[in-house]
């Protein structure tokens, strides 16, 4: 069964651009979400991913992910509406690890989360310099939050 041990953390500085491998540019759409769980469609530059994820245990959930036509992953991110979420993710290698930075377009422009994903549960994870508070399992930085708190603060400034 896949696994997927990841910690996140805002970013301190802008330090970590000096490390960038390369870059992605990544469209999210949630399909649906239940009790922890959730299905989504990604579109990274010209591929297309649906990913299942089951409910989080700590930093670790059960993740699959399938590989499906473009076309239909278009399709499932128009159903999604305004929710598609927009992000350009920087890779940047750190040893035996490979640290991600997430920068926000669109809906959520201007939040930028770091992330990395670990081999074990108990793996050591030397911080960079240019990494901030960790907020794995904080409620506020999960996607669907960080989405629904943007909408509704661009409801109320349209009130």
């Amino acid at each position: 069964m896949a696994k997927e041990i990841e910690r996140k953390f805002l970013v301190a500085n802008s330090g970590w651009q000096a490390g960038v491998s390369h870059q992605q540019e990544l469209h999210d759409g949630l399909i649906s979400t239940t009790e922890g769980r959730k299905v989504r469609v990604r579109i990274q530059d010209d591929q297309a991913i649906l990913t299942v994820k089951g409910p989080r245990h700590g930093i670790v959930r059960d993740e699959f992910e399938y590989p499906v036509p473009l076309a239909d992953a278009q399709e499932m991110l128009r159903l999604c509406g305004d929710e598609v979420v927009e992000k350009t993710r920087y890779h940047i290698p750190a040893g035996e690890l490979t640290w991600t930075v997430d920068v926000y377009h669109g809906l959520l422009a201007g939040i930028t989360i770091a992330e990395v994903e670990l081999p074990s549960l108990n793996y050591p994870v030397p911080l960079p310099a240019w990494v901030g508070r960790e907020v794995s399992g904080v409620q506020a930085y999960r996607k669907v939050n960080m989405v629904a708190a943007r909408k509704a603060n661009r409801e109320l400034e349209m009130a």
